[in-house]
């Protein structure tokens, strides 16, 4: 059996300790290899029923949403499920003051009423194959990248060869392994339907990474494809997806201990970090961070309970901002409370010891000192970025702006000789009108000036000429970028003179006077530490399969198909402190009842559960909303199925618990617990609450 068998290992319970199958996210081409574990857990399964390349299985049902997220499909006419915050972009895009869906939710009553999302994906894995050997083919070591990467060009073209299908070759484990994906992607993607705030967003930042929940985290979309259901433009004749496989709804009573399997593309985890940088994350990366956050997140949420309008603008922006935001709280705490980094430098000491025990392996000991030498020294270059990324990416929006027009002013004599000229500006039209639709101006300023004053406080960025205030001022005064019709009265009059005209708008100024840097200096440095950086982990990672063959270990989460199984289980994170495996509607109105507006309800919530109108989605006198299970999930699990033995649906995959937001670095399975939304939940207020039981009828309801 192959060194790159992957199957669980935690570098904590390095020593032979009991093992806990909770741990690791497994690539499920490789599943036949814990068939056995997983059905001693309860599963009924087989291995083939997970995945299965020459007949329909359960990865067929199982979609990346949008690139970030996971879908699952719940009927035979592509109805697809996923959640809430996933769907959110969309939910925003399609509100206004008058179809506030946001606020009071949207059921499309048939096919003709779902609406359509330019730009948003689906996309289906064909098949996952192990291509390390080949990758490698005629290589005269593993940092030959050049052919390293011709080898990849020519797998990839040879999969998709006659086909409409894409493909992608990823390297695992730093690059020692390499595994081929072949996608199937859909364009088409429809919104059915999606509950209020009150219920997807129930808790807001309050219950964020947070149990006991009670969150309806779920909305509900439709594939679409061509007559020949195949992947199709979106078109008004297209027909709904015929899946190769969809996924039954688990209606049985769910009891503690039941069997728990989590499908989906988890985004990223960390555990080969060496101690020398997880102090840098805990100590200074996160916190600096969190702070950037920390002062986009005041501005907004006092904008947002101040204005409808504003509300509506900024939900998508807030919530993206402030989930990261808070997991990297819980992140340092549970990293704090589990002495995380004395962890980290008991294995090392582990490792080093058996390294230099044979000349041959020498090398990784010599890793793993480079490795803490280079955090230890270099880390300003990461911590610079960092900072970039927080400042350019997610601080002031009037930046995205500047961007969309750095190609129409470098090549505006291009675009004018070649008769091109018009169409551009019309683009620019188009996307600037959807930019000021979600704009605020005086949210952006306050914004802009308490970014701008972290940026220079953490970096070694300097103003010149005018003060900091000044700057702010002007900026949001006289800028074409920062009001709708100074930037429309701009474009449509641009001209040659329209050049000089934007390299002396301070707005513009300002931003290349601070983006140049980064991006020619601060990236680069940043690039090429991580190369060094990379360098040295393939060689500290292979150490681990080559020196401890009968040890666990998993790779990575990189945004593929994974799986991880556990049982539907509470958890005891500290001491003194018991946490039940579900939560129910009466904790919902419990919790409208404190007066905090993250509580909010709407009066139909309130009569339901009055008069316990729960029709047959109850289990005995209670409606469950969520539970937890001990699945190993990460950022890009969730919208991921949670299965029951049988594979039936069980729920949504939404969130961690506070005490398992450092599962990405540490996974502990005494504290870490996956939060879902219970499918019967999903259902009820479906059904119940919203009307829409017609899309219920779609689905296929397992009751024995």
């Amino acid at each position: 059996m192959k060194l790159r068998l992957f199957i669980f290992f935690a570098f904590a319970f390095f020593t032979f300790k009991p093992l806990f199958a909770e741990e690791g996210m497994l690539i499920p081409s490789l599943i036949a290899a814990f068939e056995n574990d997983m059905k001693a857990k309860g599963m009924k399964l087989s291995a083939a029923d997970i995945y299965n390349v020459n007949n329909a299985s359960i990865k067929d049902a199982i979609f990346q949403f949008g690139g970030g997220c996971t879908a699952e499909l719940v009927s035979d006419k592509g109805l697809l499920l996923t959640n809430h915050h996933c769907g959110y972009g969309q939910i925003q895009a399609h509100s206004s003051l008058e179809h506030d869906y946001l606020k009071n939710g949207f059921w499309a009553k048939n096919l003709a009423e779902e609406l359509p999302n330019p730009g948003l994906t689906a996309t289906r894995i064909v098949r996952i194959e192990d291509v390390t050997a080949a990758v490698f083919a005629g290589t005269s070591s593993k940092a030959d990248q050049s052919t390293i990467n011709a080898n990849i060009k020519k797998l990839v073209a040879e999969a998709i060869a006659g086909t409409h299908f894409e493909a992608e070759i990823k390297p695992f484990n730093y690059g020692n392994d390499y595994y081929l994906m072949v996608k199937e992607t859909f364009t088409d993607v429809r919104f059915v339907g999606t509950p209020p705030n009150s219920i997807g967003k129930f808790g807001g930042d309050t219950d964020n990474w947070v149990w006991p929940r009670h969150t309806g985290d779920f909305s509900v979309f439709r594939i679409y494809a061509g007559k020949d259901n195949k992947p199709a433009a979106y078109a008004q004749d297209n027909q709904p997806y015929k899946p190769l496989h969809y996924l039954p709804i688990s209606f049985q009573n769910r009891h503690e201990g039941d069997f728990t399997m989590v499908y989906g593309f988890p985004g990223m985890t960390e555990q080969h970090v060496v101690s020398e940088y997880l102090k840098f994350i805990i100590e200074k990366e996160r916190p600096a961070r969190i702070e950037m956050r920390n002062q986009s997140l005041e501005v907004i949420d006092e904008g947002m309970k101040a204005s409808d309008l504003t509300r509506i603008q900024y939900s998508a922006k807030q919530a993206s901002i402030a989930n990261a935001w808070k997991k990297w709280i819980g992140q340092i705490e549970g990293l704090e409370n589990l002495n995380a980094v004395q962890l980290k430098q008991d294995y090392e000491k582990t490792y080093k010891q058996m390294a230099i025990s044979k000349p041959e392996w020498a090398k990784y000991a010599v890793a793993l000192s480079t490795l803490n030498e280079m955090m230890a020294q270099g880390t300003k270059a990461e911590f610079n970025y960092a900072m970039g990324v927080e400042y350019f990416s997610v601080g002031p929006e009037y930046f995205k702006l500047v961007r969309s027009l750095e190609d129409f002013s470098t090549n505006y004599a291009t675009y004018a000789a070649s008769n091109e000229l018009e169409n551009r500006i019309d683009q620019l039209i188009t996307s600037a009108n959807g930019f000021f639709k979600n704009y605020n101006a005086e949210v952006d300023r306050q914004i802009f000036y308490n970014l701008t004053k972290l940026y220079l406080t953490n970096t070694d960025q300097k103003l010149s000429g005018l003060t900091f205030e000044q700057l702010t001022e002007q900026i949001y005064a006289k800028s074409v970028f920062t009001n709708q019709d100074r930037f429309m009265e701009f474009l449509t009059s641009f001209n040659e003179k329209s050049i000089k005209k934007l390299q002396k708008d301070l707005g513009f100024v300002h931003f290349y006077a601070f983006f140049n840097p980064f991006r020619n200096e601060v990236v680069p440095a940043y690039r090429s530490f991580q190369t060094g950086v990379n360098k040295q982990m393939q060689i500290y990672v292979e150490g681990k399969y080559v020196m401890f063959p009968l040890q666990k270990h998993w790779p990575d989460a990189n945004s593929t198909l994974r799986i991880t199984y556990g049982q539907l289980e509470g958890s005891a994170p500290t001491d003194g402190m018991r946490y039940t495996e579900h939560t129910t509607l009466d904790g919902i109105v419990a919790k409208y009842n404190t007066g905090n507006p993250d509580f909010e309800l709407l009066p139909r919530m309130l009569e339901l559960h009055a008069a316990k109108n729960y029709g047959p989605y109850a289990q005995g006198d209670d409606l469950w909303v969520c539970f937890t299970g001990s699945n190993h999930t990460t950022g890009g699990n969730s919208g991921s199925p949670v299965l029951d033995k049988n594979g039936y649906l069980m729920g949504l995959n939404f969130d961690r618990s506070w005490e398992s937001t450092m599962s990405d670095y540490l996974f502990d399975p005494n504290r870490c617990r996956n939060i879902v939304v219970d499918i019967r939940y999903v259902l009820w207020v479906m059904d119940i609450y919203s009307g829409a039981k017609h899309l219920v009828d779609e689905m296929t309801l397992m009751k024995e």
